[in-house]
């Protein structure tokens, strides 16, 4: 029988559940389902304090208990929501097949986290499925969105990883596990997919009323309140498609279902990072036709916008004409904002403060050189950043010296000197990215030997990317040939 509420001691628990005041098409009140021996085998002490938990008590039995499902903590209100989706490109309706939403975390700064077990049980939307999840995946997602997080990017986090004491039939038989994610939200574009399709407008408007004044209070003093909405969120996710592209990230699986109107990124299934600089490169095993690869995040990210545009017509103008043309305004304006943010980018991975007509052109042909020989993407940044290129692959590319002296011609057209510029260059290209190889290597550690000490020590240098911590230089080595070609799976 599952317990409703935890000990007299006291965990730091303060939620305020505003998502189930919407209508209750959105959501479903469901408990998670019980597990037979929950362990609590990973735990992120950082993270619990930023959001005012107590980790002595968490990190023992009742930790397991909570972030297994078998304790509700006071003041939770479990639900699983309900969303649609475009995935690759197929309209279907969807919803927390997996999930389980415990309620929302205020923070002692204030914040409103969003409290979630991944792996939770069977929910009104699991469509034939288990509702359960394997260790491997969700140990995944705890290494690359901590890791996000050191890189700077928008992201949800990782707060625990519990082993359920049961196994889950995929290809095989896996162990089965459940990750407490913390996010700003879970609203989707899927979420205003569900409402345009199976709600009324005042469902829909209620739905981005609730969502302006959680993300966007700003919109409330625009002229065109839901206009600036949709503005604000093409912004956003311009912006964060820019950082990913920085950094060489691959999501993977950019449905629309895994788009979060908060700019953060959100569902970590089949994601990696780029080793050899190439727009083609694909991980998933399910995008065999490439809609997901690293070159296309871009445009995949303004046909995801498209789609929630679509939903937000019947708030932007009674005349549907009127509407359309409002919202292509809006989304045309994607382009400008994301050139704008990965020229930024670029520029400071170069060491540029300035903006000169030239810069385009710098930069494109340097990535040319990348992808023409096959060249290490993050490595290639770090070498021009700590002047090691003599030694390096790069250095050896005979068409590179006459780029190089380009670039280092074009550093000195700025004000700043070489030092600021080296300092800039520091904090845009990190040391070290979580390499495929080194996390399977610590996937497999934990799943086959029951050995976290490899990961531990993966997501603590991850932590603090940009810095060349005792013992990184073994994280910064491409993965070796018999590591390819790398493919990865959603572990669904």
């Amino acid at each position: 029988m599952k317990l409703q509420s935890e000990s007299k001691a006291n965990p730091g628990w303060n939620f305020n559940n505003s998502y189930t005041g919407l209508p209750d098409i959105f959501y479903t009140r469901i408990d998670p389902i019980a597990v037979r021996d929950p362990k609590l085998v990973v735990w992120n002490e950082t993270l619990a304090t930023l959001l005012g938990l107590n980790g002595s008590i968490l990190r023992e039995k009742t930790g397991a208990e909570i972030f297994s499902g078998n304790l509700i903590p006071e003041g939770a209100e479990p639900i699983a929501q309900a969303y649609a989706g475009h995935q690759f490109g197929q309209f279907t309706i969807l919803g927390d097949g997996r999930a389980i939403l415990l309620g929302e975390q205020i923070t002692p700064s204030g914040a409103r986290m969003d409290i979630q077990l991944k792996g939770s049980g069977e929910t009104p939307y699991s469509r034939r499925g288990d509702g359960r999840a394997a260790l491997g995946p969700m140990l995944r997602e705890y290494i690359i969105s901590e890791a996000m997080h050191g890189l700077g990017i928008p992201t949800s986090r990782s707060l625990a990883v519990v082993t359920t004491g049961e196994s889950v039939l995929r290809e095989r038989r896996f162990p089965g596990a459940i990750l407490t994610r913390v996010a700003s939200s879970h609203i989707r574009v899927g979420t205003f997919e569900f409402a345009a399709a199976r709600g009324t407008k005042d469902e829909l408007r209620s739905l981005a009323d609730y969502t302006i004044d959680r993300h966007f209070p700003e919109s409330r003093s625009a002229e065109h309140i839901y206009l600036d909405f949709l503005r604000q969120v093409v912004s956003k996710q311009a912006k964060l498609i820019a950082q990913w592209q920085m950094v060489g990230f691959i999501h993977g699986v950019m449905n629309t279902d895994n788009m979060a109107l908060s700019g953060e990124t959100i569902d970590y299934g089949p994601c990696a990072f780029m080793d050899a600089y190439d727009p083609k490169t694909v991980f998933s095993s399910i995008d065999r036709q490439g809609r997901y690869s690293y070159g296309n995040q871009p445009f995949i990210a303004q046909w995801n916008l498209a789609r929630f545009a679509e939903t937000l017509l019947p708030l932007l103008h009674s005349d549907q004409e009127k509407a359309l043309q409002l919202a292509q305004e809006e989304l045309t304006g994607f382009v400008a904002v994301y050139e704008k943010h990965w020229m930024t980018g670029m520029r400071s991975k170069l060491g540029l403060f300035n903006e000169e007509n030239e810069d385009t052109m710098l930069i494109h042909d340097l990535l040319g050189i990348l992808q023409q020989n096959q060249i290490d993407f993050t490595n290639a940044f770090l070498t021009l950043t700590q002047g090691t290129w003599k030694d390096s692959e790069l250095g050896r590319m005979p068409e590179f010296e006459q780029w190089k002296h380009r670039w280092e011609t074009r550093r000195q057209m700025q004000e700043l000197t070489m030092e600021e510029s080296h300092r800039l260059m520091s904090r845009s290209n990190p040391v070290v990215i979580p390499r495929n190889h080194k996390v399977e290597e610590a996937l497999a550690a934990a799943t086959d030997h029951n050995d976290y000490d490899v990961m531990v020590r993966l997501v603590k240098v991850l932590s603090r990317p940009f810095e060349s911590l005792e013992g990184s230089e073994d994280y910064t080595t491409p993965a070796p040939p018999s590591a390819k070609p790398y493919r990865t799976f959603c572990g669904t």
